[in-house]
């Protein structure tokens, strides 16, 4: 027993992962969890991680009318689709203490936003 430790294991389950996942997922993409789609693998002992999603984005009428949203809001949809690997791995690993090989992220449809949240 290490100082200051407990002897044992800490499992955490598949379950509890995924809800992780979805709602780290959610807070990236700009949805609701429920909209969030995720799936786990095993790639050569590590664990992956697969999210299929919609994304949030200002409709094109306010885009029309103030372009900059784009930008202030981290992109084009493809940016913001490369970016938000990195932030749900980051978030998923610091919540759960899981370490994940890679995320994937599809891109199933855009939703559209007129309360001015976009990431």
């Amino acid at each position: 027993m290490t100082s200051g430790g407990f002897a044992g294991h800490n499992r955490i389950s598949t379950q509890a992962l995924t809800s992780v996942a979805k709602v780290a997922a959610a807070e990236v993409l700009a949805v609701a969890p429920g909209q969030v789609r995720v799936s786990w693998s095993d790639e050569a002992g590590a664990l992956a991680l697969s999210i299929s999603s919609v994304i949030g984005a200002p409709s094109l009428a306010q885009i029309r009318q103030n372009p900059g949203r784009v930008t202030q809001g981290g992109g084009s949809i493809l940016a913001r689709a490369t970016a938000a690997k990195a932030l749900i791995l980051a978030q998923v690993e610091h919540l759960t203490g899981s370490q994940l090989s890679c995320v994937d992220v599809r891109i199933s449809g855009v939703l559209t936003r007129d309360d001015g949240r976009v990431s």
